[in-house]
């Protein structure tokens, strides 16, 4: 193991995997699991299905930004999600960091393209896992039920190659492309998202973390859902 592996062992901030709800999710996930492959696969599927994707709330603080807070709430948007993954792989022994990259997103609810005002995410999170000896990407934002409504291939991830967005969805329209990838962080660079929100998503930012007050993800894209061709 790498001494860069070993930093992505650690308990972070963000990266809260020493917290006890991270601690016993991840082990209830893996139990009876052989390897860290086979272990690393389970919790890919427990934070991919086990927590809506949900992009309407956005919450930038540290608190909002950690992964027990997904436990907390059952849902989080892709960067929260990633977060969760990783700690949950520190807490059975894997390293694992947050990556963020920007991407093109042809999909979304005509909510979201209003307040991003664009069709680029940027700072969209994935988690980089280390195993066998190298580093893989899984991106665990999309729950199945999701996919299932947009009509989207789920992403599956077995440990041993990356698992991104496919670029096309099941009708062979354009869903998702990488345009740059800008690292893999050892706990959340919240100061690269609150810059990067600033300038690009000013109202996503100067939004309230407030669940009640929001539209429903949900029900955007179930509308919007029977309305596709």
């Amino acid at each position: 193991m790498t001494d860069t592996a070993d930093s992505a062992l650690q308990p972070r901030t963000m990266v809260d995997a020493d917290h006890p709800a991270v601690v016993a999710f991840a082990h209830e996930a893996v139990a009876g699991a052989q390897g860290d492959r086979e272990r690393a696969t389970r919790l890919y599927y427990a934070v991919r299905d086990g927590f809506r994707y949900d992009p309407y709330q956005v919450d930038l603080s540290e608190a909002g930004l950690r992964a027990s807070r997904v436990l907390q709430d059952g849902f989080g948007w892709c960067v929260p999600k990633a977060t969760l993954l990783a700690a949950a792989c520190r807490a059975v022994g894997i390293p694992a960091r947050l990556g963020l990259a920007d991407v093109r997103n042809h999909l979304s609810t005509e909510r979201l393209r209003a307040m991003m005002g664009t069709d680029m995410f940027y700072c969209h999170g994935y988690t980089a896992i280390h195993l066998d000896g190298h580093w893989v990407k899984a991106t665990p934002a999309f729950n199945i039920e999701l996919c299932r409504k947009l009509n989207l291939h789920p992403l599956e991830f077995d440990g041993s190659e990356d698992s991104i967005y496919h670029p096309f969805d099941k009708s062979g329209q354009r869903h998702m492309e990488y345009v740059a990838l800008r690292g893999e962080f050892d706990d959340v660079p919240r100061d690269m998202l609150l810059q990067v929100f600033a300038e690009h998503y000013p109202r996503l930012a100067a939004q309230e973390a407030d669940p009640a007050g929001q539209p429903s993800w949900d029900d955007d894209v179930a509308a919007e859902s029977r309305r596709a061709p």
